[in-house]
């Protein structure tokens, strides 16, 4: 049975066509009836058809005939995003090929490169395919060869295809039968490994996993390596793309697993899953997936707070990657401190969070981890700007570093350089690449990485240049702390860590940006940007007027005079004491700043 079993991933940038590869894959190969059709159908939240990108990994197993053989191709819908790269590499280790689809109007990007260097460590068969030769723009005899000379291969093995009109698509399928070696017999008893799970209300989480070793049966009492908990498999069956119940899954199987657990935390990507009675050993090194960014959420009422933990907890049921913590706010009152692979990812939270659970949130400045060195010598983490030292007050600051690997065509190369200066990158070396374009190798530290980079980086290159990045340490920082006051009352939402070269220029943002996007008071607003004891940026936003006069006609003038002093004696007042209402909206203007 083993031997009539492919299984095997798209790895592609993101755009490069991969959702409406896998579409035409599930359709010729009968897998999913025309009448229930849909494009991106792996895609499953609405927020992956919105956007366009693929954000939850989706396994689907597929029937295909060739030279009189039935084959089962097991599929693993990987994310494109680099903020989802920890997941993309353990899913390539649950499969033994990979097809890389590169656009033919686009060709390679940074992010491909990325990925296949993951594939390659791991021993996969990679199978080329340039995407999109339908397309009036394609390059298609052009990116062959640049594919070709990539991965030192023949221009006949580059298979060309379309997604959209299905063409090349049967060609692909039996590449992947013919290319992609079957699974291998580990010879130890059960022995699973983790690449992704779900959450269901009644049956709690749903892990899908590759069986490497023996076999799991509905009933056997399982446990996971990494968190140790054990419970008895509900159900087992394989995905196609809906879930279908089997008697056991085999080795070499791709499926689902019904744990039960309603609990966040015990399942986690990566952990290898075996059975109590005759335990198996853990499949690789698992690690945790390590957060970059960090951001307080807090419910814009405290009533809802109750709300906002029990639905951090369900997301964590379905993404391991999330980790939160209760913190307090003497202002905000009380929330939690969450941390994200990337900003798309907090995007992504943030966006479930609001409309999974109907929830009004406020959201702070991102910020990533920063070791700080006390005067006393004590050594701390610090997730938090509000946390973060005075000026003065601490010995030494060191933040993580990211290399960066940009890769442009040549004409826009004098623009980017301009930002990775900006973003206070070091510019390492620059290469040229087979298809014109150029590969610029930079370091840069994580806290600019966030700044908007990707969508400056998008804006002055038109679109055309592609980025990737692997954190690699840390280093000293010369940062500090910018506290924004609101009605002389400082907002810790606001508050951001910044560098020192660029502090004067954030504070000037800072307090346009508010001034524009606070609503008028009944009395004038002071919005001030401070650093340390000292107030660098101030803005002053008018009081709402009343015509307190208007329903006067004729008479005396001192009749005027005496509403109109009265009126200024009560905005004197409400100066003294006044409080402002931040609307949420707010907030997240400011966390976005091309808003």
């Amino acid at each position: 049975m083993a031997s009539n079993i492919r299984n095997f991933s798209i790895i592609a940038h993101i755009d490069h066509g991969k959702s409406t590869l896998a579409d035409r894959m599930l359709e010729i190969t009968g897998t999913i009836e025309p009448r229930h059709m849909q494009a991106q159908v792996l895609d499953r939240m609405d927020l992956e058809r919105e956007r366009g990108i693929t954000i939850k990994m989706q396994p689907v197993r597929m029937q295909w005939k060739a030279d009189g053989t039935e084959y089962v191709l097991n599929l693993i819908d990987t994310p494109g995003h680099v903020d989802f790269s920890y997941e993309v590499s353990r899913a390539l280790t649950a499969v033994e090929g990979v097809v890389l689809l590169v656009d033919s109007t686009q060709g390679v990007e940074a992010q491909t490169l990325s990925v296949l260097s993951v594939a390659k460590q791991l021993g996969l068969v990679v199978i080329p395919v340039v995407s999109k030769v339908d397309a009036p723009n394609a390059r298609v005899a052009e990116i062959t060869s640049e594919l070709a000379l990539l991965l030192e291969c023949e221009e006949s093995d580059v298979l060309p295809a379309s997604g959209k009109t299905g063409q090349g698509v049967a060609e692909v399928l039996n590449a992947i039968v013919k290319r992609v070696p079957p699974p291998q017999s580990s010879g130890t008893s059960a022995q699973a490994l983790i690449f992704d799970f779900g959450y269901s209300d009644h049956r709690g989480v749903i892990v899908y996993a590759r069986v490497f070793g023996g076999s799991l049966t509905k009933g056997d009492v399982l446990k996971f390596i990494a968190s140790g908990a054990e419970f008895t498999a509900l159900e087992v069956g394989i995905l196609a793309p809906e879930e279908k119940p089997k008697d056991k899954l085999v080795e070499g199987e791709i499926g689902y697993i019904v744990t039960g657990i309603k609990k966040p935390g015990v399942a986690s990507v990566g952990d290898t899953l075996t059975t109590v009675r005759n335990p198996a050993p853990a499949l690789s090194d698992y690690r945790a997936p390590t957060p970059v960014i960090w951001a307080s959420v807090y419910p814009e009422s405290q009533d809802d707070l109750l709300m906002l933990r029990q639905s951090l907890e369900r997301l964590r049921l379905s993404d391991s990657s999330l980790s939160y913590e209760e913190e307090s706010s003497g202002i905000m009152g009380k929330g939690f401190r969450c941390g994200f692979l990337g900003m798309l990812h907090l995007e992504i939270v943030i966006e479930r969070l609001k409309r999974e659970f109907t929830l009004e949130l406020v959201v702070t400045m991102p910020t990533t981890v920063y070791e700080v060195t006390h005067l006393d010598g004590r050594i701390e983490e610090v997730y938090s700007p509000a946390r973060f030292p005075d000026e003065g007050m601490s010995r030494q600051v060191r933040e993580l570093w990211a290399d960066v690997l940009v890769i442009t065509p040549p004409e826009y190369v004098g623009g980017i350089s301009q930002i990775l200066y900006d973003h206070e990158a070091v510019v390492g070396d620059t290469e040229s690449l087979p298809d014109g374009k150029v590969g610029i190798h930079s370091q840069m530290p994580l806290r600019e990485l966030m700044r908007q980079f990707f969508d400056k980086l998008k804006s002055v290159s038109s679109g055309y240049a592609s980025l990737s990045y692997e954190i690699t340490g840390l280093r000293n920082a010369d940062v500090i702390r910018l506290d924004t006051l609101v009605a002389e009352e400082m907002v810790p939402a606001f508050a951001r860590i910044v560098s020192k070269r660029r502090v004067q220029q954030e504070a000037e943002a800072m307090v346009e940006k508010l001034e524009k996007l606070l609503p008028k008071q009944l009395f004038e607003l002071k919005i001030q940007a401070r650093v340390g004891g000292r107030i660098i940026a101030s803005r002053r936003k008018s009081a709402m007027r009343k015509d307190v006069t208007g329903y006067l006609y004729g008479g005396d003038v001192s009749r005027k005079n005496k509403l109109l002093d009265k009126q200024k004696k009560g905005k004197k007042k409400m100066l003294a004491r006044g409080k402002v209402d931040i609307p949420s909206d707010v907030f997240l203007k400011v966390v976005r700043e091309n808003d």
